[in-house]
């Protein structure tokens, strides 16, 4: 039997995921983290992108954050993201046309959006659109 981790992944809407890995992969603020069972304790922020738990038995389950805490205990690991949605939920024109909202609001300096918020959402809209691809790629479509 394969040693595993509590893993709970939290937005401020509601509890996304709540089970067990043999490992977790996230985007840290610092460079991407691979986490196992029985990690060194870690508290760092994380940047958007794609969160990914390995269950038991091979399955990955993939999720999309918009940035937030990651706390590593021995046992359990815990994600508080600001936004987060399962990653096969992202709708790819919603993201596309999101993104280039933010691009039209970054170009108009008459703009009513403040341009941190256009570049937020737009860094936001380029995770989404990395993770969408990632998925792909790995599914084989």
């Amino acid at each position: 039997m394969s040693m595993t981790v509590h893993v709970d992944i939290v937005s401020a809407e509601k509890e996304i995921f709540s089970g067990v890995a043999e490992m977790v992969f996230a985007p840290a603020e610092m460079g991407d983290v691979g986490i196992a069972p029985r990690h060194a304790p870690l508290l760092t922020r994380m940047k958007p992108g794609e969160v990914r738990v390995q269950q038991p038995g091979g399955e990955e389950l993939d999720f999309f954050i918009s940035g937030g805490l990651l706390e590593v205990q021995p046992h359990v690991i815990t994600i508080l993201a600001d936004t987060a949605v399962r990653a096969v939920d992202l709708d790819e024109a919603a993201v596309l046309q999101a993104k280039e909202r933010a691009e039209a609001a970054m170009q108009d300096k008459q703009a009513t959006m403040d341009y941190a918020k256009a570049q937020v959402e737009l860094v936001q809209a380029a995770a989404q659109l990395q993770a969408i691809d990632r998925i792909r790629k790995r599914s084989g479509a």
